[in-house]
């Protein structure tokens, strides 16, 4: 063996016994444990643990290590590896290095859904646009086309020179664009931005704007793959899997998706979700998700569906009670989120309504994963409810205002929701930072006005001067011992809410009653 030829040639010193048989016996043990588990370093420590001989430890080390090395050029992977296999569990090396970093490209970091300005439009028009909206700048369009791109500097310089404001867009905007494709690599990106100095990147097939990727893109790339919060960046995740769906006459003009996991919350979400439905004309689809570690085959792992089912089946039984189609289907997935928006798509989803705890521990995350998630990226309206102590007989209703699209969403939704009160009573709430001298309650005097004709139940105005919105708002929730609270999504970039705080989640963190956040449709703000 090679322990004996080391022996002869001087390698071992002479001293050493290993002659014995059991020395060969305990070494070869070490070597077949070594060569089957790829574990030399486990194999010479259980040995020694055994034995407590110090004369075992070179000719093992020998042993375990050849054995190994050996059965490795033999036959790729451990035992455990093939094991796994045999079960449809296969294990996937990663690549932790930064080479995965710098295989992507454009495509895989832009993002598609981008907001953009008709070059027809007028500078006036588009300073108001900027009012609204927190970007900085915006691409410019003719025909579904890009033509120019203009920013929050442009519009300064327009004001710096005192341009007529009717003048239109297309006179000003800048029309030298940088651009790229969507198969540029991310190195490419990166050069742009910094030999440029720009902070936003178009990217175009063609003359024709698929995407923009700004450097909170980037940032935000980079976060996800640190914190591992995402899926490694370039992979596309695997598609979920429908293992089990029912469909009830469509008899609807649009539909509502609930995902449902929580026994304990789904009854009160599905009293909100009915209201709506009957409010809108909506038909229900109820989703299951079975969520499988990524290493799971998807449509080859066994999963059991019967609590998935009998959840559902709790859900199809209100419909039939309320009158309201409620299709049903169960998807296996390795995540939610995915799932989610995958069924958004295939169904043709017109309002996603999920529940929500109301904080999370996520790094990175303002809602959570799922719900960051489905404000991002859902093509639908999005609503979120966070059930307090009292989630039934929702009377008392405070909506904070700001005059967004999102707030007027909140407010459209009332109709609807105040179906799930016996006496119901409104109170629009508008806040004013103590900073700003004058005071236009012209907002809340509209909005109480349109409410009152739509709703026949009390509507009451009220203004409060305060320097934290989220704060006025739980005060007053206490003082008017409101039951739910209806709010906007929060407008404000990603690092604005995390540095200055995100209102929304502020408020559901720190009171009892039910939160409802509502975010509309993306490119109908």
């Amino acid at each position: 063996t090679g322990v004996v030829g080391l022996q002869n040639l001087g390698g071992l010193p002479a001293d050493l016994v290993i002659s014995t048989p059991t020395v060969y016996a305990l070494t070869g043990m070490g070597a077949f444990f070594s060569a089957v588990t790829r574990g030399p370093m486990t194999a010479i420590v259980i040995v020694f643990e055994m034995t407590a001989d110090f004369n075992l430890v070179l000719p093992l080390m020998i042993g375990s290590i050849t054995a190994s090395f050996v059965a490795q050029e033999v036959f790729k992977g451990s035992i455990y590896h093939h094991l796994l296999e045999s079960r449809g569990i296969y294990l996937e090396a990663t690549d932790t290095s930064d080479r995965s970093w710098s295989r992507l490209t454009a495509a895989d970091i832009m993002e598609r859904q981008v907001e953009t300005l008709s070059s027809q439009i007028t500078i006036n028009e588009t300073i108001q646009t900027f009012a609204k909206s927190h970007h900085r700048g915006f691409p410019v369009v003719t025909d579904g086309k890009l033509v120019g791109i203009i920013s929050q500097s442009d519009l300064a310089q327009a004001a710096e020179q005192r341009i007529d404001g009717d003048l239109l867009l297309s006179q000003m905007m800048t029309q030298k664009l940088i651009t790229v494709n969507p198969t540029d690599s991310l190195t490419h990106v990166l050069h742009c931005l910094k030999h440029y100095q720009i902070g936003r990147l178009p990217v175009t097939e063609g003359r024709k704007l698929v995407g923009i990727i700004t450097r909170a893109d980037i940032i935000r790339a980079q976060s996800d793959r640190v914190t591992g919060e995402s899926k490694p960046l370039g992979a596309k995740p695997e598609p979920s899997y429908v293992v089990y769906q029912t469909q009830a006459p469509a008899t609807g003009q649009g539909r509502l998706l609930v995902p449902l996991s929580n026994p304990k919350t789904l009854d009160a979400l599905l009293q909100i979700a009915m209201a709506i439905a009957k409010q809108r004309n909506y038909e229900i689809e109820c989703i299951q998700a079975i969520v499988l570690p990524q290493q799971l085959n998807l449509r080859e792992t066994a999963v059991d569906i019967t609590k998935s089912r009998q959840l559902l089946a709790r859900a199809v039984k209100q419909g039939q009670m309320q009158q309201i189609s409620v299709h049903t289907q169960i998807r296996v997935t390795h995540d939610v989120s995915h799932a989610v928006l995958e069924a958004v798509t295939e169904r043709h989803i017109n309002l996603l309504l999920m529940g929500w705890q109301g904080h999370t521990s996520t790094p990175g995350r303002i809602f959570g994963d799922v719900a960051d998630t489905a404000i991002r990226q859902a093509p639908c309206d999005v609503v979120l409810v966070k059930l307090g102590m009292k989630s039934t007989g929702l009377n008392r209703w405070l909506v904070p205002i700001a005059g967004g699209p999102n707030a007027r969403y909140a407010i459209a939704l009332l109709p609807a929701l105040v179906t799930l009160s016996q006496q119901p009573e409104i109170n629009l709430c508008q806040v004013f930072h103590p900073s700003k001298s004058e005071r236009n309650p012209k907002l809340l005097t509209q909005e109480t006005r349109s409410l009152q004709k739509q709703i026949s139940c009390p509507v009451i105005p009220i203004s409060l001067c305060a320097s934290s919105v989220a704060e006025a708002a739980l005060d007053l929730t206490q003082k008017q011992q409101c039951d739910a609270i209806i709010l906007g999504a929060s407008r404000e970039s990603l690092l604005k809410q995390v540095v200055q705080g995100n209102i929304p989640e502020a408020i559901a963190r720190n009171c009892d009653c039910t939160v409802i956040l509502v975010r509309k449709a993306i490119g109908h703000q």
